[in-house]
């Protein structure tokens, strides 16, 4: 790195930031402050940057920041060559003024060719400011322009941000650079991991914060931390000759949340196995954040493994905690299986009743009605069996009103899927209800048969129409009703599925 720059290492030191939001904040302070700095003229263009992030800091480490801005070369343009002096060559009032204006004497004047002539120009040297005047407001403007949706306010400040925040560090090189940030005045003092080392310690070099960071119990790499998870529930799915299943979503989720990891295997009552395997994933998954595990095959083991902020010396007595919340949220979910089958899906249509669409277009039950009209049109003019089609469009919004989808809102369809099944439904049928919903964003896969096909038509065109009837349409800013998504999903089905 050239003597006349440095690393510039600048950290936010928060209460708990939201998870889901983590990835996005890290990288976009690290961009916003190096393009910051380069407008500053402290910092070259693709210079290396590197974001640390974890559930109570925000950081970034910037590569050959310099010392001191580069001068800048300030030049006035006066009159012209003609008009500057009279034909024996002697100075005009217009150039002597000019000359005047610039602090100088006439002859200390340059002069310039452009297209339009020559003329007299006054060159000057503005000396670059140094980096500790010129990086306080560079980190600021990141800062106050990082994609946050709602801001908050913490004691008798008026500084706001997406979390309180508690300390601030600000290091160029080995110096620790004085300013405020959201009312935080900067030192070179960070803190440790809020249960292992919930000390303040100093940060002597900008370029070793990660390891600093690392002593003190606190991997500040989210790709690290995202890493190691990876590779310890890896090797715990094969104590039990299970791989486990790890979305990027959740994992990303997990990784946000601890800034030391450490995963643990735990298992449930395999008695648990005979409800549908997406109510105990989701039980898993989205109310707990545990990651499950299948055999080879794919098929669900008893088995999930959680990931802990701190080392599990008493790993017994985590595991045991973990694995009673989990049976209490498998006991409810067989509960809501238990009294949602006491109903039929057809019983359960009438209660769509009391679960408004549209104020103007009436209930779900009302919706359900047009469905059901609707589906069966189409699929007359594609010669699809109209019956089959308008019974999963009549049943397609049933489940909405059951417990399990009550508590579990992902499962919509899904359950409706298992309900219309034991009740005696065609396959053409159950996997209709399903399969209505998609494509659910860009990408998702279509319905795989020409019964969902036609019911996920029916349900989009509704909405579609309904909506615009009510003149309710989309904005550039707006579309509470997703119909945006529902025609492009409707393209989609018409391109893809001819």
């Amino acid at each position: 790195m050239p003597i006349n720059s440095a690393s510039l290492l600048v950290e936010l030191g928060t209460e708990e930031l939201p998870p889901m939001a983590l990835p996005l904040l890290g990288k976009a302070f690290a961009e916003r402050l190096a393009v910051a700095l380069e407008e500053a003229g402290l910092l070259a263009t693709n210079a290396p940057r590197r974001w640390y992030a974890t559930p109570r800091r925000l950081a970034v480490h910037l590569d050959g920041v310099a010392r001191r801005a580069a001068d800048q070369i300030h030049q006035r343009r006066g009159p012209s060559i003609k008009a500057a002096f009279d034909a024996a060559g002697q100075p005009t009032p217009a150039a002597k003024g000019f000359a005047r204006s610039c602090g100088v004497d006439v002859s200390i004047l340059a002069k310039e060719t452009i297209d339009r002539g020559e003329y007299l120009v006054w060159r000057s040297t503005l000396p670059g400011l140094a980096a500790i005047d010129l990086i306080p407001d560079c980190i600021k403007k990141a800062a106050t322009s990082l994609p946050v949706s709602k801001r908050m306010r913490w004691g008798r400040g008026t500084a706001q941000f997406v979390r309180p925040v508690h300390w601030a560090v600000v290091i160029h090189g080995k110096r620790s650079i004085k300013c405020e940030v959201f009312g935080i005045r900067s030192s070179n003092r960070t803190w440790g991991h809020r249960f292992l080392s919930n000390t303040s310690f100093p940060i002597t070099d900008a370029d070793h914060y990660v390891e600093t960071l690392k002593k003190q119990s606190v991997i500040v790499s989210f790709d690290e931390r995202r890493n190691l998870i990876r590779q310890q529930a890896t090797r715990l799915a094969r104590r039990v000759n299970g791989r486990v299943v790890l979305s990027p979503e959740l994992l990303d989720l997990v990784t946000a949340l601890v800034e030391s990891p450490h995963a643990l295997l735990g298992s449930f009552d395999t008695a648990y196995l005979q409800m549908p395997t997406e109510v105990l994933i989701a039980s898993m998954r989205d109310h707990q954040k545990y990651f499950h595990v299948t055999d080879e095959g794919g098929h669900l083991l008893p088995h999930f493994i959680t990931v802990s902020n701190i080392p599990l010396t008493r790993s017994g007595r985590v595991r045991e905690g973990n694995e009673r919340v989990l049976k209490a949220r498998l006991d409810d979910a067989r509960f809501f299986l238990e009294a949602d089958r006491q109903h039929t899906l057809e019983q359960r249509l009438a209660d769509l009743k009391g679960v408004l669409f549209h104020h103007d277009l009436g209930s779900l039950f009302d919706k359900s009605l047009r469905l059901e009209t609707l589906a069966s049109a189409i699929a007359g003019m594609l010669h699809v069996a109209p019956k089959r089609a308008a019974r999963a469009a009549r049943l397609a919004k049933t489940d909405l009103v059951s417990a399990m989808v009550g508590e579990f809102p992902e499962l919509q369809g899904i359950m409706g899927r298992y309900y219309a099944a034991q009740e005696g439904e065609v396959s053409d049928v159950t996997t209709a209800i399903e399969e209505h919903y998609l494509p659910r964003y860009a990408g998702d896969r279509l319905p795989s048969t020409r019964t969902g096909c036609i019911v996920a038509l029916a349900d989009k065109i509704d909405s579609i129409i309904g909506i615009f009837s009510t003149d309710e349409a989309p904005t550039g800013e707006k579309d509470p009703y997703a119909l945006r998504r529902a025609a492009l999903g409707i393209i989609r089905l018409l391109v893809e599925k001819r």
